[in-house]
């Protein structure tokens, strides 16, 4: 429950709601011995840095939690949990300032959920979060971007149909909205247009409070005609004037 009043907080930028969030996630995971939930608890703690900026105490946070699960859990909950810190981590790696040190931190935490990924088969939910293969390709994806690589983040898009199928809309729409990205930087503008309408199409509410997907679309907008009608349908979506 607090994991899920977290992400609704974060993605509205309801800051102090999310701080509260965490605080008491963590106070309820030490009512009883529980290694999947405090794994949980520290991803979302680890998120809260990422949301403020201070990345470098989220992947100590991750990196913590990721070595208490190493040593309490196995099996099945060992790979889910080492593997939902490790896209946390690789999220936050990508936005070291130290691209050098961004790049070695990241490939860290992409091969490690790779392989946590593998032993946990395919993707699904627990405790309201999914992981899996598919789920690990649509964080690196992301990560590619933040870490200056749209090349590779468009390659790993071609695949991107495939990837999203049986995801929840909730990843669907993000994945759409980094690939934007990545044509955006490539000089693609129709194409990050098409992508970021397909977002919105498939997850409205998500896709009008993302963050990346609302400053792609002030970074687009310009370079389209105003008579674009893909362009005038977003921005009523968005609420974002023209």
């Amino acid at each position: 429950m607090y994991s899920t009043v977290y992400w609704l907080a974060a993605r509205h930028r309801w800051m102090g709601l999310a701080e509260v969030a965490v605080a008491r996630q963590r106070w309820a995971v030490e009512q009883k011995p529980n290694p999947v939930g405090e794994a949980l608890a520290a991803r979302d703690r680890a998120g809260t840095y990422l949301n403020f900026g201070a990345v470098e105490t989220g992947l100590t946070v991750v990196d913590r939690a990721v070595a208490q699960a190493r040593n309490s859990l196995s099996g099945v909950e060992r790979a889910y949990a080492v593997g939902i810190l490790n896209l946390r981590g690789m999220t936050l790696a990508g936005r070291l300032k130290d691209k050098t040190e961004a790049r070695r931190e990241a490939d860290r935490h992409i091969r490690s959920a790779r392989a946590a990924a593998d032993e946990f088969g395919g993707d699904r939910t627990i405790h309201g979060l999914i992981f899996g293969p598919a789920n690990t390709a649509t964080h690196v994806l992301a990560t590619h971007i933040d870490l200056g690589k749209p090349r590779e983040a468009a390659v790993m898009g071609r695949d991107l149909p495939r990837v999203l199928e049986g995801l929840p809309l909730t990843r669907f729409a993000p994945a759409h909205i980094n690939l934007a990205r990545a044509q955006l930087d490539l000089g693609d503008r129709d194409g990050a247009l098409d992508n970021l309408t397909t977002a919105w199409q498939a997850a409205p509410e998500l896709a009008r409070i993302h963050p990346m997907g609302r400053e792609v679309f002030r970074v687009i907008s310009p370079l389209h005609r105003r008579s674009n009608p893909q362009l005038l349908r977003l921005s009523k979506l968005s609420g974002i004037r023209l």
